[in-house]
């Protein structure tokens, strides 16, 4: 295979990459859209674009997705513009991905790949590292078949990087083993974060988790709120992992404020799926602050993505405010529109330190975080009692638990807003 030779700026050596899309539907201005992403993530990950290029087909080729006419025009492009590696924003197939190599004479990985190439850069911790090792080895692992290469060139370029640039064994059955030794690893991980979360209920302390598109702005908001050290970038996937701090709302009540990782249009599975311990405590928390960059043209699409992925993880039904952050980048007459379509979401800059106050104050009605004493009187031998002993400990403070034969009477305090959870309770 031939490549050239790439750019160097500073110390760091950077890739150039042509980016290719493929649409279906007629909708370029979409595409083209995807492309402008596709771009942002290519920088993430240490690249230099130096050529786009998108091809409309009313169905993918089955060998190369964009035909033989525009794989020609690409090995031009390539030539003409000293490329490294070609990056399509469509998820390839192993077989496509290996006729592409060949015809090309670049390497080529898909989106998804690019994805999880940041990811491993970003990943700091021991879980992180094994999360996102684990979403390689399952991305890759069917990519293995006819194809020795695949692993071959680990550590050699964008998209083939992993936690420790390491060589990976081709051998499947040892990549299978990997697979189980990592999943049994990350298995203890949300074992443990299973506990703490345990131990904060015990505390009855609400949770609010922030979450939102990629490079909205939850970090800096997040700073701002708990004054934590959390790592502010405009760039692309910066945290990785979860990072809890204390926030302090009006009345200095006390709730745990959580950071996340941020979600992107058509999130890799794999990455769900290994990261799922760490979206748990999406999952769990008792509200969302869902953060939305307002100055972004595509900000409803990145909404609608983020929806998705919160569906996927069972977040759907946790409480949420929407948060527009960098509003100081709206022009006055766009930001009132936006406010006036919006008139439940909440405005702010979390760069200037605009809008905190009706934050928290919102933060703390939404919680509602007075209490009532209620009394339950359950049958522990009908599964629908068991489930609400079960809400009880997980959500309430038990101040008396006490049992008559085969019934149990539960005294507890239960915040506001999750009473009506508690069927034919006596609220005191």
């Amino acid at each position: 295979m031939t490549t050239s030779a790439a750019t160097f700026t500073g110390r760091e050596v950077r890739e150039r990459a042509v980016l290719v899309a493929l649409t279906t539907s007629g909708r370029r201005h979409e595409t083209e859209e995807h492309l402008g992403e596709l771009t942002g993530l290519a920088d993430a990950a240490g690249a230099m674009v130096v050529s786009t290029a998108v091809q409309e087909r009313p169905r993918p080729d089955p060998a190369t997705l964009v035909g033989p006419g525009k794989v020609d025009h690409l090995v031009t492009v390539c030539a003409e513009a000293n490329a490294d590696l070609v990056i399509f924003d469509n998820e390839l197939s192993p077989a496509q991905l290996r006729n592409l190599e060949d015809q090309l004479q670049r390497r080529v990985i898909d989106r998804t790949q690019l994805i999880l190439d940041i990811f491993a850069r970003r990943a700091r911790t021991r879980e992180g590292k094994l999360q996102v090792e684990l979403a390689q080895l399952k991305y890759l692992l069917p990519r293995l078949v006819g194809s020795a290469a695949a692993f071959s060139r680990l550590g050699g370029g964008i998209g083939t990087r992993g936690p420790g640039e390491t060589k990976l064994e081709t051998d499947r059955r040892k990549i299978r083993l990997r697979i189980s030794a990592l999943s049994k690893a990350l298995g203890a991980v949300e074992q443990r974060r299973a506990r703490l979360r345990e131990r904060r209920r015990r505390t009855a302390r609400p949770t609010v988790a922030l979450v939102g598109y990629t490079n909205a702005g939850k970090t800096t908001l997040f700073n701002l709120l708990t004054r934590a050290g959390g790592v502010e970038s405009d760039t692309l996937f910066v945290t990785l992992d979860p990072l809890a701090r204390e926030l302090r709302l009006p009345g200095r009540q006390a709730v745990l404020l959580t950071d996340t990782v941020g979600f992107i249009d058509r999130l890799p599975h794999t990455l769900v799926a290994a990261f799922r311990a760490t979206l748990e405590e999406v999952a769990e928390a008792d509200l969302l602050l869902h953060v939305v960059d307002a100055a972004s043209p595509t900000h409803e699409r990145q909404k609608d993505a983020v929806l998705a992925v919160l569906a996927e993880v069972g977040a759907s039904d946790v409480p949420q405010l929407t948060v527009f952050n960098k509003c100081d980048k709206l022009a006055r007459p766009e930001r009132s529109r936006l406010e006036l379509s919006r008139s439940t979401a909440l405005f702010v800059s979390a760069l200037r330190g605009e809008g905190v106050d009706p934050l928290r104050h919102a933060i703390a009605s939404a919680l509602s975080l007075d209490t009532r004493r209620i009394t339950v009187d359950l049958d522990p031998e009908q599964a629908g009692d068991r489930e609400v002993l079960t809400r009880l400990y997980r959500h309430a403070r038990v101040l008396q638990h006490a049992t008559n034969g085969r019934r149990v009477s539960i005294e507890a305090e239960v915040p506001r807003r999750l009473v009506a959870r508690f069927r034919g309770a006596v609220v005191g």
